[in-house]
């Protein structure tokens, strides 16, 4: 995909995804079985890293996504607190909240998901095991995010998306007073050359790999 909106950011090796398995062939898998499917091998290939593997790939994320908001000159960044098989997140938080950028995270509530922004004081463990403001922390409204960075299971590099399947970042972006720049994050074995989306899935404006 072009890089919109951010021309120094490079885009990852593109690997395509060859989903075939016992035989049974691509087209006669149904797109909820694509999903699963990609989902499946993308977990397996996410837990084979090894730590000083993962720690490299996150290193350079954080490097290219820290170049990104700088260069865009935004003052409110949500990003994401990394679940174990995605890139480590945790630096790139600290280094721009140490630097005055107000850095929102998100925190699941039921079926919605919203963002607050980070204190180092006011961050628990939350709904799936990972670091989320506690309900002291302060509510970032959508139309406050000038910029999010968005996990993903797998994209492709013209911004789309496959998430986890609960559609809490599909939702949150659809909503009206979203208006922020979306920026995908993954692994560089995870950027596909297709994928089984959906008309409501919402697509990245610009994919970051390792």
């Amino acid at each position: 995909m072009n890089d919109l909106n951010f021309p120094t950011t490079k885009i990852g090796i593109v690997c395509q995804i060859t989903i075939a398995r016992q035989g049974f062939l691509l087209h006669k898998m149904s797109r909820d079985e694509l999903k699963k499917e990609v989902r499946r091998k993308m977990r397996a290939q996410n837990r084979s890293l090894t730590p000083d593997e993962r720690q490299s790939a996150s290193e350079r994320l954080c490097e290219r996504l820290a170049t990104i908001i700088d260069e865009a000159e935004v003052q409110c960044v949500a990003l994401y607190a990394a679940l174990g098989d995605e890139p480590e997140s945790r630096p790139l938080i600290e280094s721009l909240y140490q630097k005055g950028v107000r850095v929102a995270l998100p925190r699941v509530e039921g079926e919605v998901m919203r963002f607050f922004y980070f204190d180092p004081e006011r961050v628990a463990s939350g709904a799936f095991g990972i670091d989320e403001p506690t309900f002291e922390a302060e509510l970032c409204r959508p139309d406050e995010i000038e910029l999010m960075v968005v996990p993903g299971v797998a994209f492709t590099p013209r911004g789309e998306r496959l998430g986890r399947g609960r559609g809490y970042y599909d939702k949150y972006l659809a909503q009206c007073d979203f208006r922020g720049r979306t920026v995908g994050v993954c692994y560089r074995h995870q950027l596909c050359e297709s994928l089984p989306t959906e008309p409501h899935d919402i697509k990245m404006e610009q994919v970051v790999t390792s």
